[in-house]
């Protein structure tokens, strides 16, 4: 099968997956107050690392474009990038393994692990974010494998626009150079590609200090101290983050796991520069990723899950795995080990607990299940005036504000909380 055929068939199926999955209402957490940025439609006009220029300004280009509202823009944009996301995934391996079940296989794992698939299913910048990171994966590789010199200039564009997303992937930034270095005997191409990268990374700062925002804007915010708090923690806890982080890898990638470490064994030894490149910018992602001081820390895991699951891809692709091509089929039942998990925490007295603690924002359907259909809704709990065990006033007075939007429309207070 011709792989862009491939790609638009996997394009598709994810995107029936996702939409099908997708939030009824508007979930917890940074939700909200990205849904009202985009319904008042104000262009975001600077770039700060909390602002999210690109992702805000392409929500209200897809809504005022369309004529839909805020929450729907949203949810295209996420769903849509969600599954471009992992026909990039199988192209990227189809480029370095040649191998169609195991580029076609690594996409699926990608696809329906669960860090990425719950993006897919809410309204952040994750998903939208990732494609730009993908597609700057895909460039390098391109680039190496097929000897390609425009994808030299394309990876510098990717990764300068990803930052225009979101700003930690500026952890990327030594990936690139590492692999501009590889290229430094393609001076024409080399230097045009730092060029490109320099312009876009610099464009963040021009923007804001031409609005009288400080130098450091564009990776600092004053809604909190995270990379401070990250820097005081306990040797402890800093134990306990790497353990923490290793319990992520795994419920992503499940048995799959095993096939990304021989991925990178496997690169290592049949690709010294490509194995360097990507340890570049995986080292530093995953190193940020299990430190920072936030509880969703799982989502910054994403770029490196990228990368690990091209590894996965890779690692399938070995020969001595060739037997496993008639056992890929087992990739399809990654949900059910979500739903087999779900219902074996409930048979534990800490599930039930955890489940009782957290049920107002849907307990461990919220936490342990990657779809998001039927969920919990942070406007219905504020209109009700409900009370959460846990400090979530960051959250609320979002939802306040975008209730007297939505009011101010003539919604009612009914209409309002199933929203």
């Amino acid at each position: 099968m011709n792989k862009y055929l491939s790609a638009v068939f996997l394009f598709i199926i994810f995107l029936g997956i996702y939409y099908f999955g997708s939030f009824s209402k508007i979930p917890f957490a940074d939700c909200v107050g990205f849904v009202l940025s985009a319904e008042k439609g104000i262009w975001e006009t600077t770039a700060s690392a909390t602002s999210h220029f690109l992702y805000i300004n392409t929500v209200i280009f897809i809504k005022n474009l369309a004529g839909i509202n805020a929450i729907e823009a949203s949810r295209f944009l996420v769903v849509s990038s969600g599954a471009a996301t992992v026909s990039v995934i199988y192209l990227t391996v189809k480029s370095i393994s040649k191998t169609e079940w195991a580029s076609l296989t690594a996409a699926f794992i990608f696809g329906f692990s669960f860090s990425f698939w719950r993006n897919a299913e809410i309204v952040e910048v994750y998903t939208y974010n990732s494609l730009w990171v993908s597609l700057f994966f895909f460039s390098m590789i391109k680039s190496v494998i097929e000897k390609k010199r425009i994808y030299i200039l394309l990876s510098s564009l990717f990764l300068g626009i990803s930052l225009w997303v979101h700003i930690q992937n500026i952890l990327l930034i030594p990936s690139l150079l590492v692999f501009l270095f590889y290229f430094r005997n393609e001076k024409k191409y080399a230097v045009a590609s730092l060029f490109i990268f320099a312009a876009l990374f610099s464009s963040l700062f021009i923007l804001n200090i031409s609005q009288g925002l400080p130098f450091k804007s564009p990776y600092s915010s004053d809604q909190g101290t995270w990379v401070e708090d990250s820097l005081k923690k306990s040797t402890i806890q800093y134990v306990k983050d790497f353990f923490q982080s290793l319990a992520y890898l795994i419920y992503n990638f499940n048995v799959f796991t095993y096939f990304g470490v021989a991925g990178i064994l496997l690169l290592y030894k049949t690709n010294r520069k490509m194995f360097f490149v990507f340890t570049a910018g995986a080292v530093c992602v995953y190193g940020f990723s299990t430190f920072y001081a936030v509880s969703d820390n799982y989502v910054f895991f994403l770029p490196f899950n990228i990368i690990f699951a091209l590894s996965v891809g890779y690692g399938l692709s070995s020969a001595k795995y060739a037997r496993l091509r008639k056992f890929s089929w087992v990739c399809l039942l990654i949900p059910m080990g979500y739903l087999l998990f779900y219902k074996a925490a409930f048979l534990t007295e800490k599930g039930k607990e955890f489940h009782a603690y957290k049920e107002y924002k849907g307990g461990l359907d919220y936490y342990v299940l990657p779809w998001m259909n039927n969920n919990a809704g942070i406007l219905e709990f504020t209109i009700d005036k409900k009370q959460a065990p846990e400090p979530i006033e960051w959250m609320t007075i979002s939802a306040v504000e975008y209730i007297k939007v939505l009011k101010g429309k003539g919604y009612t207070e009914e209409q309002i909380r199933k929203l």
